[in-house]
């Protein structure tokens, strides 16, 4: 596992050559690692619904909008959408993300170096998902914090062969995290109960309720906490991804610095180039099927590896190099069928505002060669530290 999170791609190009439906037994399911299988299976939600990995189930507990299917999921997705929808977003995506993006470069712009994802991608990601919430009073290192001890936990995925978590210590983080959660968000609900606001939370609590009720806590944690790890950070690790892609394409990196418009591709690109959640959507057959020339009974699990659906080379030339002229070919970053990401238009609006801002304040941004670029993680993927330097 310690091998997987370091570096995926030599173990997933195996795979997708030799075996795309290759039985985990670390992780006590089946890992699906090709494109064409992926889409197959991510959109016949009728006989693939979704399930939670078991350490997914263990962190986010029942209820996770990841974890339903039927009438039950379409009243989450109604829960959650509304605020997610690029009519609504458009309205509040530029007060909510620039000015923050702003200030967080103007106490970088004078020092001529930084680790830019340390001191300014991570901050801008959880800060604009933070304060959509309703987590305004909720400091940025602590948030950051939130997410990466809920990480922790999620990628806590190591099985043993009866089927019992591996590491059981591993979910201490995220349990410290949620009761934290909890203890800040309880009093907030309280108040939201009966003076609901703008913001998302509070939206969640009322939206599409009868008169005079609101959902139950049972229905907002579970949630809360998928957000606070799919949504908080991930958008900071596209940011860094970019720009270490355009990094090893300084003519791309070049162009794009000119002309702004360009930032839009440029995401697309280094999202399919390195995807911010590498694995983690599961599935269950409902009946004995066959895909990939693998028979698999009823009740077995897979895991669709979106990150290296993306590197596939039956559909992308090169998948490795990141380009920014690559043919658009659509991708599964976001997942696909009735559960694709409900925060795609969101999520790319923070990130092509955060480097927007960058670009526009450190055109002169360089890669600093006394640091490599190195990538981390498996089930969520990004750069560890991104050092650049810039003439002041």
């Amino acid at each position: 596992m310690e091998e997987l999170e370091a570096d995926p791609h030599p173990f997933y190009e195996r795979l997708r050559r030799e075996a795309p439906v290759a039985f985990v037994p670390q992780l006590g399911l089946h890992i699906v690692s090709t494109r064409d299988l992926c889409l197959e299976i991510a959109k016949d939600s009728a006989h693939w619904p979704a399930v939670i990995s078991p350490a997914g189930g263990r962190t986010f507990g029942h209820g996770a909008i990841l974890n339903t299917n039927g009438p039950e999921h379409t009243e989450l997705r109604g829960m959650v959408e509304p605020h997610l929808q690029p009519s609504a977003v458009d309205k509040y995506i530029d007060p909510l993300v620039r000015p923050f993006a702003r200030e967080r470069l103007a106490a970088i712009e004078d020092n001529g170096a930084a680790d830019i994802v340390a001191e300014y991608f991570e901050p801008v990601s959880v800060r604009a998902l933070g304060d959509l919430l309703g987590l305004d009073d909720v400091s940025t290192d602590k948030l950051r914090e939130w997410f990466h001890k809920l990480s922790v936990s999620f990628t806590n995925a190591d099985m043993t062969p009866d089927g019992e978590f591996a590491n059981p210590d591993g979910f201490i983080p995220g349990d410290e995290a949620k009761a934290e959660i909890i203890a800040h968000v309880d009093p907030k609900i309280d108040h939201w109960i009966t003076h609901p606001d703008h913001t998302a939370i509070s939206h969640w609590l009322h939206d599409g309720m009868p008169e005079g009720q609101t959902r139950s806590r049972d229905v907002i944690y579970p949630n809360l906490y998928v957000f606070l790890l799919g949504a908080m950070q991930e958008p900071g690790h596209a940011m860094g991804t970019t720009l270490a892609g355009l990094f090893s394409r300084p003519e791309q990196l070049e162009r794009v610095i000119d002309d702004p418009t360009l930032i839009p591709r440029a995401v697309g690109e280094g999202m399919r180039w390195v995807a911010p959640i590498w694995s983690a959507a599961v599935k269950v057959a409902t009946s004995e099927v066959t895909v990939g020339g693998v028979t698999l009974g009823e009740g077995s699990l897979v895991m669709l590896s979106y990150g290296s659906a993306n590197n596939d080379e039956n559909a992308y030339d090169a998948p490795t190099t990141y380009d920014l002229d690559r043919p658009v070919i659509p991708n599964l970053t976001f997942g696909g069928g009735v559960h694709a990401c409900a925060g795609t238009y969101f999520a790319s609006a923070v990130v092509r505002i955060a480097l927007e801002e960058l670009f526009e304040t450190i055109p002169n941004i360089e890669l600093d060669p006394a640091h490599e670029v190195n990538f981390w993680g498996w089930g969520f993927r990004g750069p560890k530290a991104l050092n650049v330097t810039w003439e002041v």
